[in-house]
């Protein structure tokens, strides 16, 4: 590159407006500080910053920048963005600004390490990396086009999130891989929870769901796996702590306008006959607070079939009308749509899953072996469970 063409780049870069943020992303930061050292008065901070360049790209991504810039712009949160998003047509003036720093970032996008440091006047050997010609602004608008499904920001490249202790939506670093092939038997249990995710992301009403039944057979992993399986299809998870539940109302406000559609998780829901978040929660699940969530559902699990942790006590009250009382409580379980069970597997269903886990770990037991060490460790964990049956083939698979 000649002198005028570094001095250009870099006032093009200074100019970006639409896509500025990208000025403070670890990679094009360097890559404008390497520039701002050209033409080279001091060759070895020249060389510095261009080695400092190389090395955030190789952090970022193994050293790919036509790749790596397809993905922060594809994946950058801007005013753009959020307009299609929502449904809006966005100005024309923002639109053509859109346009031609995407011609700016796909020149970033196609430099060479030759073109990079032909004017840097050093006779010593620079680290390279992986350089194409791109068009950003094609794939750009592929994914523009298709919104609904790659959504934008934090939510384009994550899967799970987690509501951190400043109520902010975090993304998960290392979500829960499981899918669900990987799961053995409740084919009809899962297929309810699918079914009514793929409404979801079709556009169609789709209903909170509850899935209840023994610790272990598999109601998280569901959803997990649901999770994932329709990721590309544009589906994201938000785990929502019970502690969190009154955080429900302000997270539905904040993902009421995303092109994405979302499963708010609940593990393990339970309540105490007088919990304060009781009332929030019931109000959420009857839609008072959520009737502009179309793109949001709710999915919790429970070992309790009416979710409120009730006592002999509780039983034995003195109110009046105590009866109707607990009728109250009971009966939020009712306000989810759709009540999937998850039953304790029998004996058969048991060994059955035990026998699919082992053939795909490629476990060579005698299948009278293999049942009578399943059904010793079932005996001694307390009890059968799909939990139970990977938790044996995973003791098997440790003791070779």
């Amino acid at each position: 590159m000649e002198r005028s063409a570094y001095v250009a780049l870099r006032q093009e870069l200074a100019s970006l407006t639409v896509f500025r943020q990208l000025l403070s992303d670890p990679v094009l930061s360097a890559l404008c500080r390497y520039l701002n050292t050209l033409p080279a008065d001091d060759t070895c901070a020249s060389v510095s910053a261009y080695a400092g360049f190389v090395d955030a790209l190789y952090t970022a991504n193994g050293g790919d920048l036509p790749r790596y810039m397809d993905a922060v712009c594809g994946n950058c949160e801007n005013v753009y963005v959020r307009t299609v998003g929502c449904g809006g047509t966005p100005p024309a003036y923002i639109t053509a600004c859109v346009q031609r720093e995407l011609a700016i970032l796909s020149r970033v996008a196609s430099l060479t390490p030759e073109n990079l440091t032909a004017g840097l006047g050093y006779g010593g050997e620079l680290p390279c990396f992986a350089s194409a010609p791109t068009d950003l602004a094609g794939s750009y608008a592929h994914r523009v086009e298709n919104i609904g499904k790659y959504g934008y920001g934090k939510y384009a490249a994550n899967r799970m999130f987690f509501i951190d202790d400043q109520s902010r939506i975090l993304p998960v670093a290392h979500p829960d891989s499981i899918r669900l092939d990987a799961l053995v038997d409740y084919e009809s249990e899962r297929g309810r929870v699918l079914e009514n995710t793929r409404a979801l992301l079709a556009g169609k009403p789709a209903a909170n769901i509850l899935l209840t039944g023994d610790a272990g057979t598999g109601k998280s992993s569901t959803v997990k796996a649901v999770g994932n399986e329709l990721f590309a299809e544009g589906l994201r998870i938000i785990e929502v702590r019970r502690n969190q539940l009154t955080l429900i109302p302000h997270i539905l406000d904040e993902l009421s306008d995303n092109p994405l559609k979302f499963i708010l998780f609940i593990d393990d829901l339970s309540f105490l006959k007088d919990d304060d978040q009781f009332s929030t929660f019931k109000a959420v699940l009857e839609g008072s607070v959520s009737a502009r969530s179309g793109n949001v559902v709710i999915y919790a699990t429970s070992n309790r079939r009416h979710i409120i942790k009730e006592t002999f006590s509780d039983r034995d009250g003195d109110e009046v009308h105590r009866n109707d009382t607990m009728q109250e409580l009971i009966s939020l379980s009712a306000r989810f749509g759709m009540h999937i069970t998850f039953g304790k597997p029998d004996k058969q269903t048991y060994l059955h899953i035990v026998h699919n886990l082992a053939e795909s770990a490629h476990l060579s037991l005698e299948p009278a072996e293999l049942e009578l060490q399943a059904e010793r460790f079932a005996l001694e964990k307390g009890g059968r469970s799909a939990r139970c049956a990977r938790q044996f083939v995973d003791s098997l698979l440790a003791a070779q």
